[in-house]
């Protein structure tokens, strides 16, 4: 079956990148002659039939904007059986042949279900975690790390001006890769991540023997899934009775405008999908390694873990002493 028309979504969190993910889809999909169609807060929509075509002007001025124009949300229908199936039949009844989703494993998870329903399908990897297998980044990755360096940066000073250490907690639940690129990039004295185990009682002897050398601060950076901020800090002072303040950056590591490694990862990735549909893939989940496209089978990546960069981790160990 030649493929005539496609749709794309946002799905799960947001992340930067998006947007250009969205656009490359649109103009890449009307550039090879297909109509195209974006479906409003992700597998929700798809439930409820929230369609719209898209033509060039609906994607313009959208490339630098953080978030998603076409919004995401959560659904627990598309969870069952009768909620795919209805999601999939909203697809057929438009005469919609493609479907490409943008988001993170749980996007995915749907994206690959869908295609066994006989939907084709293709995904993108966006989410700020970089937790996705089978591709070097993900989008909206490199501009979280930015954002983070940026308020170390802005910590680091006022940490050094009072003499006092300073414990920075980052999204990354279950992968610490945002707490090791910012890390490394910022210097930060000691990196806590969910891969790594670790021992206060290390961090807090390390901590004063640094201060004890002549060191005016001390900054301390945690994924967010081997504790919270507070606790962290709080078992520092405990042992070894320096004051720590905490920073808990939350969301705002999702938002503001995508860095252009994130729009060119975005709009490689988009043009791709398209490509692949029109030659009969489905059923792939998009991503670059080592600087070359690649197509991987969803089950493939559903049912893998990213392995974690030990040596970038043992590096920016080795350069904080």
């Amino acid at each position: 079956m030649s493929v005539k028309s496609i749709a794309v979504l946002t799905s799960g969190g947001d992340s930067q990148g998006m947007n250009a993910g969205v656009r490359a889809v649109v103009r890449s999909a009307i550039y090879h002659g297909l109509r195209v169609f974006a479906v409003q807060r992700g597998y929700h929509g798809l439930i409820h039939d929230d369609i719209r075509e898209m033509d060039i002007r609906s994607v313009g001025d959208i490339i630098h904007r953080g978030g998603t124009i076409l919004q995401t949300a959560r659904s627990k229908e598309f969870m069952t059986e009768e909620g795919r199936q209805t999601a999939a039949e909203n697809l057929r009844k438009r005469e919609i042949d493609g479907l490409i989703v943008i988001g993170g494993d749980g996007s995915y998870q749907g994206a690959n279900k869908l295609s066994k329903l006989g939907i084709k399908t293709m995904g993108l990897p966006g989410t700020i975690d970089n937790d996705i297998p089978f591709t070097d980044f993900t989008i909206g990755f490199d501009t979280a790390v930015g954002i983070v360096v940026d308020a170390v940066n802005k910590l680091r000073d006022t940490m050094t001006s009072h003499e006092r250490s300073s414990v920075v907690e980052v999204m990354g639940r279950h992968a610490g890769d945002i707490a090791l690129y910012a890390g490394l990039a910022s210097g930060a004295e000691t990196i806590l991540v969910p891969e790594v185990p670790f021992n206060l009682d290390d961090v807090a002897a390390r901590m004063k023997a640094h201060f004890d050398n002549g060191k005016r601060h001390s900054i301390i950076i945690v994924a967010e899934g081997v504790g919270s901020g507070e606790d962290i800090a709080r078992g520092i002072t405990e042992r070894n009775g320096l004051e720590s303040r905490v920073t808990v950056l939350g969301h705002i590591q999702r938002g503001g405008s995508p860095t252009h490694n994130d729009r060119i990862l975005a709009s490689r990735l988009g043009d791709f999908a398209v490509r692949r549909l029109l030659v009969g893939d489905s059923g792939k989940a998009c991503g670059v390694i080592k600087g070359e496209l690649v197509a991987t089978d969803f089950e493939r990546v559903v049912t893998a873990k990213k392995p974690f960069n030990r040596e970038l981790y043992d590096l920016a160990l080795r350069l904080s002493e």
